[in-house]
């Protein structure tokens, strides 16, 4: 399996994401199609002004090239060749109840033979509820189980790790997985761990669904909307301070716009903000803590 194998399922899983989405939000997304002078190109879609998505991307990817030389010294691997191809998406919603997802896969390649994959999902709700976060979790680990039993233990701290705003002190979310430098040396062939991470944005389009139509016409007021916009904010800090793959699509002079469409139309930011004592904002910031064994609660 090479990568241009690779690169044509991920095009496939891109296009049934979008599909899926656009059925259940009822608005069509806007598709750009684009090239990259150094070598390669992708596919970003975009909803805006959805019925339930206020702003949502979905990215498609396959570039290659030499690598810059920022990026071999971020990866601390000699500067060559490189293949690079992978499925982002971010989907931000009007409703305050209904949650942000992020899920990307992906797999790079270098000429000396060297590969891996990388990726995850997570979920960022404004207003966590147990039993959704559980349901999240659990079937996460379930996906996880199937194709090697220390993934889900092993990526689900990973995701905390990583999703955490080190200058806030709190994660953006309630976590999910993440995983990188995903290879041979876990006992699974390429084919497996490409399996694996198909199963991951399959995953996707059968989880957002459910939480879109669970939540999208729930009653919110003033007070959520600005909590909303808050949290919005930390989800800005975070792609844009902390985020490895907008950092890599800057370094390798990527699409401006296809890096930056995980950003939301509308952010807040509102100094020395404090939640007030019990209300649903202050228990919300409970589950933004590392360390949640969210299966088992």
């Amino acid at each position: 399996m090479n990568s241009q194998a690779i690169a044509d399922s991920l095009r496939q899983l891109h296009l049934n994401i979008v599909k899926k989405t656009e059925e259940t939000d009822g608005v069509s997304f806007r598709l750009d199609h684009w090239t990259r002078a150094e070598g390669g190109g992708g596919t970003t879609a975009v909803l805006q002004n959805g019925n339930i998505i206020e702003k949502g991307g979905i990215a498609f990817s396959h570039v290659h090239g030499f690598m810059p030389n920022k990026v071999a010294d971020g990866l601390k691997i000699p500067q060559q060749q490189f293949h690079a191809t992978g499925v982002s998406l971010i989907q931000h919603p009007h409703n305050p109840f209904v949650p942000i997802i992020h899920m990307n896969v992906r797999y790079f390649e270098m000429e000396d033979g060297t590969w891996w994959f990388g990726g995850g999902i997570d979920l960022t709700p404004h207003y966590p509820e147990l039993e959704t976060v559980k349901m999240f979790h659990t079937e996460i680990k379930a996906i996880c189980d199937q194709f090697h039993p220390n993934f889900y233990t092993e990526f689900k701290p990973w995701a905390d790790d990583y999703f955490f705003i080190e200058h806030r002190k709190e994660m953006r979310g309630v976590g999910g997985i993440f995983f990188d430098r995903l290879n041979a040396q876990h006992g699974l062939s390429k084919e497996q761990l490409f399996e694996f991470c198909l199963a991951i944005g399959n995953y996707f389009a059968d989880v957002y669904p459910r939480l879109m139509l669970a939540n999208y016409q729930r009653p919110f007021n003033e007070i959520n909307k600005n909590w909303q916009l808050i949290r919005r904010g930390r989800y800005v800090e975070f792609n844009l301070v902390y985020d490895k793959g907008t950092q890599f699509g800057l370094q390798t002079d990527g699409r401006v716009e296809s890096i930056l469409m995980s950003l939301p139309t509308y952010a807040s930011w509102v100094y020395d903000h404090h939640p007030e004592q019990g209300s649903a904002e202050h228990k919300a910031l409970a589950f933004f803590q590392k360390g949640n064994d969210w299966v088992n609660r």
